[in-house]
């Protein structure tokens, strides 16, 4: 427990210096979001006037608290270019994003475990020898120029499902995660690959350790000593780069709902950024920050479950 509450109270403080970064960097890039809001309409006065009103003319510090406030009370604001609350409008894309995100996970997981022990299990055999060169090949290739063949083969080719179609969550479930698996497996198959990779070699090297031998002197099978006692030391590695990869696939999630045209986050995240729309820009980072570390939270708190010796950066 006071490990847990050593680790949320950095989050805090993480929290907290990302905040005013974030805050800062958008306070001091070049463009007037009230410029933007008006376009050629926009006259010295009525810049002047709306500054005044979005309380732009206030010294950023003041700015900054004002905001950091607010959000952490569940106010993010309003955006600047829609003239509505920005905690609504994310309301209906977060789902999509993060479904992306968790179905690439799953896959992630389900491919690289069962492939890494396999591997590990027949090493330098043809099949591992198969495995690892497509590995090879799918680790060089970047998730959206993956999409673009998937969409290409699947869209185009097979004519299995519609490229740039997508159905709402709330309107047809099944729909839904059906025009997700592509776009998920874009995401997923170079960080399977990478954790097959790492699975194999780390349960090579637990292979040869002397409690393997001893379990093996014990009477225990192959697969006995590998999923009873090879697998758990030999997930440690894994379950770090695990926690990386889903942090990774959330903000990767962006540029393939662009390839596959989802309607998640990415619209509105690239319209905002285009339109000096900064309390959008700056509840979506802010999102994806609190994401990334409570999933790191998440991998240490499985780290000390799996092997309580493991002093996690104390």
């Amino acid at each position: 427990m006071r490990y847990i509450l050593k680790k949320v109270l950095s989050m805090a403080l993480t929290l907290f210096v990302v905040s005013l970064c974030v805050f800062l960097a958008f306070s001091l890039i070049p463009g007037d979001p009230v410029t933007r809001m008006f376009g050629t309409e926009a006259t010295p006065e009525l810049i002047a006037q709306y500054r005044e009103k979005m309380g732009l003319n206030d010294p950023v510090l003041v700015r900054f608290f004002r905001w950091f406030t607010a959000f952490w009370q569940g106010d993010m604001g309003t955006s600047y270019h829609y003239k509505i609350p920005v905690a609504g409008m994310l309301a209906e894309k977060i789902p999509i994003t993060f479904t992306l995100a968790v179905m690439s996970f799953v896959i992630m997981v389900v491919v690289s475990i069962p492939l890494g022990i396999y591997t590990a299990k027949y090493e330098n055999g043809l099949i591992d020898h198969i495995i690892s060169a497509i590995n090879q090949i799918i680790m060089a290739i970047p998730p959206f120029f993956s999409g673009i063949l998937l969409t290409f083969f699947f869209g185009v080719i097979l004519k299995i499902f519609t490229p740039g179609g997508f159905v709402s969550y709330t309107k047809d479930v099944h729909a839904f995660l059906k025009y997700l698996i592509l776009p998920a497996f874009a995401i997923a198959l170079p960080k399977a690959a990478m954790a097959t990779k790492l699975l194999r070699g780390s349960v090579i090297e637990e292979a040869g350790k002397d409690y393997t031998r001893t379990a093996y002197s014990r009477g225990n099978t192959t697969n006995a000593v590998l999923y009873l006692h090879v697998l758990k030391n030999a997930m440690i590695p894994v379950i770090t780069f695990m926690g990386m990869a889903l942090a990774d696939m959330v903000a990767g999630s962006i540029v393939i709902e662009q390839v596959f045209g989802i309607p998640g986050i990415s619209r509105i995240l690239l319209t905002s950024i285009n339109n000096r729309d900064y309390p959008v820009v700056e509840a979506i980072i802010m999102g994806i920050a609190i994401m990334v570390l409570v999933i790191n939270l998440l991998v240490d708190i499985v780290y000390r479950i799996i092997d309580p010796r493991i002093e996690v950066n104390e």
